[in-house]
């Protein structure tokens, strides 16, 4: 083994993908020939319609179990609330060292959350960056069995209000 031997790059098809701005992270290649990539504003994940870019700030749980990474990427609906879309799993055959590089970007794009009671169940509140823009984004989550009303959502918006306004830390002054 060479002392100073040179790192593997990923696949061009890869790296042609990116925007002049990101930067590629790791990669992973997949059991059926694909790749899952990782870069400086998302996830490049091998969907049955072809590769795309899921941002950080909409990759809502990444778990990697026995081999196989499973994701769940969130919507927003009326620009505050996430709703989740159903799992997409994909078995990687070389994972290098892409799943604790993807966990730590998770866990570094959520920077506060916040439970608070709402008319019959709870709301998560979340803080998130958005990679290449200043500033964070509040978004709000609704609990297992929390009815999705207008009662809900005026209280989720009000609180909102006051997280927005409040900052970047969500701290009043």
């Amino acid at each position: 083994m060479p002392l100073f031997s040179r790192r593997e790059q990923p696949p061009a098809e890869v790296l042609q993908r990116l925007e002049p701005q990101e930067r590629f992270v790791s990669w992973a290649d997949t059991s059926d020939g694909g790749v899952v990539a990782a870069t400086s504003h998302g996830l490049w994940w091998p969907f049955a319609d072809g590769a795309r870019r899921v941002a950080w700030q909409y990759v809502d749980k990444v778990t990697w179990r026995d081999g196989t990474l499973v994701l769940i990427e969130a919507d927003v609906e009326d620009d505050f609330l996430l709703v989740d879309r159903p799992p997409v799993a994909v078995t990687l055959s070389r994972p290098r060292d892409l799943p604790p590089v993807v966990r730590k970007r998770v866990e570094a794009n959520i920077v506060r959350r916040e439970m608070v009671a709402v008319p019959g169940g709870a709301v998560r509140f979340v803080a998130r960056r958005q990679p290449g823009r200043d500033g964070l984004v509040w978004w709000a989550r609704l609990e297992p069995a929390t009815p999705d009303s207008e009662q809900v959502r005026s209280a989720i918006r009000a609180r909102l209000a006051i997280l927005r306004a409040a900052g970047d830390d969500g701290q009043l002054r």
